[in-house]
């Protein structure tokens, strides 16, 4: 038997873990290293040679390299991502109204091609006349295009003649809505097209950051990325399809809270340092959410596991409103810097800036905000309008207080936009910020943490009384706030799950005061039905809590920090496809899917072409993603009602499924 040697690697929004994974000995080691955004082959480098190193096995050991990432699924929650241009083929500008399409699009243009299909797959005529005459303007301003034709899930012809002429006149990258689902509904599929093209560039530099290192280093293993459902995709799939990649990170702690805990039923909560995912599982296996993936609020066709994905981490924003007689606390959804890490990366700058402002006899709105470049490459600046243009040129890669950078109150508005850009990050208290001035965590900067707090707790509330009395203090509040609000949402999720999502936990007098213990005549408790399994590099200090207020037992895995990385390697290849049979006319059947469409006059002959069709497609798909040895299964949906005592075919679906284990290089 072969001895193979797995490495999974995990790039989250603040760290990259790594794990060395042997299939009959388990976890060898494992390493963490801060995400570089302005470099992220820094960040995993310097991973993956602490594991190595720490290993001692040799590069050339390797047999299968295997990545997840949140960060997709961070910059769909931030609202980041690069500028797409959206063609749409048969639609109108009423279609933008329908599944939040025109939220999604914001100011990111559209252009609307006469042309599509009909549902049996005949075509409207294709008219490319206004994407001619826009384009030379068009492709200085995005960095990507989406294509989303009219039933072209049916007849993909004219997103392809489109994504031919846009990748014959420019260079930049195109998705079409046929190439990520097989599912009816124009609008989202458009939806979910925009996204991914808004993500092509991000997923790009992260398979090549890796790519890049593994090359240098010598490991001729094949590279994997895990998609949304858990399963694996070849590095050059999820270059495509980097909407698959959206709760990949989520779905691989899943694979890797089953395989450390042995639970079978659970709650598991993953918390990061932007979002918090929580997802069930039962019978060791994680619950899908058939109608696709929400995440940012954006319902796509993504199949991916039923996660629901908060924006609230330890990097989370510390907002405090002090208008009321008592001030309040809110966390998120944005992250920021922690003050406690920028003092770490850019020391006597960022201790200056803070010293300087706790100095000053008069508390400054910004106080204890800063901005920075995020690093990315100048080409993703694109399409900048001018104020932009110019408050951008005015940040570098040091921190710049934002006292000094915002001179009027329009330029807060077009600092949010850059940061919405991925351009710039904001630096300010964070619950990592109170986790070292209570000495829980110690891996940066702790004078900056409690300059910050001093900075915060100047602030008065409606009696004009400061909001704490120590920097201790608002530390045990923000923490006793991440408690509550972790809790609120783990609840949120359970309840949706449980078919009662109209109840707002964190609007909920009952279970206010279920969480808070409060006595009365009525005393109201709750408590779950499964164990929650916390999950994270900080999920040590800040679950017990959660559990606790939850009245659950909690269980934190000794390798809570790396279970991503874990689960990145013990998963499988997996494959679907569907193929479909319509009835435009009585006597004529229409194979539509993974080919060209195909008419039949006899029943039987179409459903054999389909099932064959499908599971040939399905088993060449998974091959060619690295799976080894794939099985394929097909099920079959057959609407055929009885109408006037008569069968009548309205619709016939075949879905192939191929799964393996992907192709170990030492095989």
């Amino acid at each position: 038997m072969t001895l193979h040697y797995l490495l999974g690697i995990d790039t989250g929004g603040t760290y990259t873990d790594a794990v060395l994974y042997s299939e009959t000995a388990g976890i060898l080691a494992k390493a963490k290293a801060l995400t570089t955004r302005h470099d992220l082959s820094v960040g995993i480098g310097e991973a993956l040679e602490n594991v190595l190193e720490s290993s001692g096995i040799t590069a050339e050991a390797i047999s299968l390299v295997s990545l997840s990432t949140t960060l997709a699924t961070n910059a769909l929650v931030e609202g980041q991502g690069g500028r797409a241009g959206l063609v749409m083929i048969g639609f109108g500008p009423d279609d933008l109204k329908r599944d939040g399409l025109a939220e999604a699009v914001g100011t990111d243009p559209v252009i609307y091609l006469p042309g599509g299909h009909d549902v049996h797959g005949n075509e409207t005529r294709l008219d490319l006349g206004a994407l001619e005459e826009a384009l030379p303007l068009l492709q200085q301003g995005v960095s990507s295009f989406a294509v989303a034709g009219y039933f072209a899930v049916r007849n993909p012809d004219h997103e392809i003649r489109v994504r031919d002429f846009l990748r014959e006149n420019c260079h930049l990258p195109v998705t079409c809505s046929h190439e990520l689902s097989s599912k009816l509904g124009g609008p989202r599929r458009a939806l979910t097209t925009l996204l991914n093209a808004r993500l092509v560039s991000m997923i790009d530099r992260l398979v090549g950051a890796c790519e890049d290192f593994l090359c240098r280093r010598g490991i001729d293993a094949p590279l994997m990325v895990v998609r949304g459902d858990g399963a694996l995709i070849s590095a050059a799939e999820a270059r495509l399809r980097p909407i698959e990649t959206i709760l990949s990170g989520p779905a691989a702690s899943l694979v890797g809270a089953r395989h450390l805990t042995g639970l079978d039923d659970a709650v598991v909560s993953d918390i990061g340092g932007t979002t918090t995912d929580v997802a069930i599982m039962e019978k060791g296996r994680p619950r899908l959410d058939a109608e696709g993936a929400v995440v940012g609020g954006y319902r796509t066709m993504v199949e991916a596991v039923a996660m629901r994905t908060f924006g609230l981490g330890g990097d989370s924003e510390v907002r405090i409103n002090d208008r009321g007689l008592m001030a309040r606390m809110e966390l998120g959804p944005r992250r920021l810097v922690p003050l406690s890490l920028a003092a770490a990366l850019h020391g006597a700058d960022v201790i200056g800036i803070l010293e300087r402002q706790l100095r000053a006899t008069h508390v400054g709105r910004h106080d204890g905000r800063l901005a920075i470049r995020t690093g990315v490459p100048d080409h993703l600046a694109a399409g900048l309008q001018a104020q932009e243009a110019a408050l951008f040129a005015r940040i570098s890669n040091v921190p710049v207080a934002l006292e000094q950078l915002l001179t009027s109150t329009p330029q807060k508005a077009t600092l949010d936009r850059l940061v919405a850009r991925g351009l710039v990050h904001i630096c300010g208290v964070t619950p990592s910020d109170a986790m070292h001035v209570l000495g829980r965590q110690g891996q940066w900067n702790r004078e900056a943490a409690e300059l910050g707090l001093r900075l915060a707790m100047r602030q008065k509330d409606g009696t004009g009384q400061p909001i704490a009395g120590s920097p201790e203090e608002l530390a045990e509040r923000i923490v006793a706030r991440l408690t509550r609000q972790s809790s609120e949402v783990i609840l949120t999720a359970c309840l949706a799950e449980d078919g009662i999502g109209d109840i707002d936990p964190s609007r909920s007098t009952l279970i206010d005061r279920a969480l808070r213990r409060e006595p009365g005549i009525v005393q109201f408790g709750l408590s779950l039905d499964r164990a929650l399994i916390g999950l994270g590099a900080s999920a040590p200090v800040y679950y017990p809590a959660i559990g606790e207020m939850l009245a659950v037992p909690c269980e934190v895995p000794g390798d809570a920090d790396v279970a991503n990385a874990i689960g990145a390697v013990v998963g499988r290849i997996r494959s679907t496809v569907t193929v479909f049979v319509t009835v435009p006319e009585e006597g004529v059947f229409v194979v539509s899917g993974a080919g060209e469409n195909m008419r039949f006059s006899d029943e039987e002959k179409a459903f054999g072409t389909a099932r064959r069709r499908a599971t040939e497609a399905a088993l060449a798909h998974a091959r060619d993603s690295g799976a080894d040895d794939a099985a394929v299964s097909i099920v079959e949906e057959i609407d055929a009602p009885q109408i006037e005592g008569n069968r009548k075919l309205v619709e016939a679906r075949f879905i192939a499924t191929a799964s393996g284990r992907p192709r170990m290089v030492h095989d």
